[in-house]
């Protein structure tokens, strides 16, 4: 198990591929709630509820015996998954989506509400499909649903229907955006700028796991990488599960850049 947490998924057998399905099935991806200014009753809370106090103090002839406490409600974060199925993506993204439909139905995990779309030559969403307990039978109807499984890519494209079409249904306040793609694009390197930076301004975070980064020396050379680096928080792999574990394991920190600062220096020295 140590061993496979490692391995990249393109290298596994049909045995381990399986194994490691079952262990993904098992890894959860929790998320702090995001402080609120609204607040709930609480016997221990942190300030006074100045509204009940003065209803409770209005049933007592206005005389204010007990003060009526609250503390923070809390709010859970949308997360919003765009993923990569073309050609070079389709290895890394079957099985990513396993580890997708678990979060989906995982209980406790603290997410508002999971949203997954799919995207190679068009946007497909497949949230409804993840919720199926069934996880041979929600990625089934998953790759029914999506028509271009195995195709090209169009990222830029893509991207501008998610930002038209269901940005403002899905996204609400604090969203949490993964986009899961290897960056490598047809459309012009502006108009993909122009949607990742459209993207990452309505998300709280923007997160983007790139299986492409498991080889040593990786540089963003691609002109659809160097489009959309500036704009995402943070830059990490996708291509093991030791990757996916580290990812729930800072999803939650503000402060994570991953590889970002790294590739952004490069990138600069290139262009300089």
């Amino acid at each position: 198990k140590e061993r496979l947490k490692t391995l990249d998924f393109e290298q596994m057998s049909t045995a381990e591929m399986a194994m490691a399905k079952r262990m993904l099935a098992r890894l959860s991806l929790p998320v702090k709630p995001i402080p609120s200014r609204r607040g709930q009753a609480a016997l221990l809370g942190d300030r006074i509820d100045w509204r009940r106090t003065l209803r409770s103090s209005m049933r007592q002839g206005g005389e204010i015996r007990d003060l009526a406490l609250k503390k923070p409600r809390p709010r859970w974060p949308n997360l919003v998954v765009l993923c990569d199925i073309s050609g070079s993506m389709s290895h890394y993204s079957r099985i990513i989506l396993h580890f997708l439909h678990a979060v989906s139905n995982a209980k406790g995990a603290g997410w508002a509400k999971v949203h997954a779309f799919t995207f190679g030559t068009r946007l497909t969403n497949i949230t409804r499909h993840l919720r199926q307990r069934d996880v041979d039978a929600a990625l089934r109807s998953a790759g029914a649903e999506a028509q271009d499984w195995e195709g090209g890519t169009r990222i830029g494209e893509c991207l501008h229907v998610f930002n038209r079409d269901w940005s403002r249904r899905v996204m609400g306040q604090g969203a949490v955006v993964l986009l899961i793609t290897d960056g490598l694009d047809r459309d012009a390197p502006g108009a993909l700028a122009k949607e990742a930076e459209r993207l990452s301004l309505s998300a709280r975070r923007l997160i983007w796991l790139n299986p492409l980064l498991r080889w040593e020396g990786f540089a963003p050379k691609a002109q659809g990488i160097a489009a959309m680096l500036p704009h995402v928080d943070s830059f990490r792999a996708g291509h093991s599960i030791a990757s996916l574990e580290d990812l729930a394991e800072v999803i939650s920190r503000p402060d994570d850049v991953g590889e970002k600062a790294r590739l952004m220096s490069m990138l600069s020295d290139s262009r300089g």
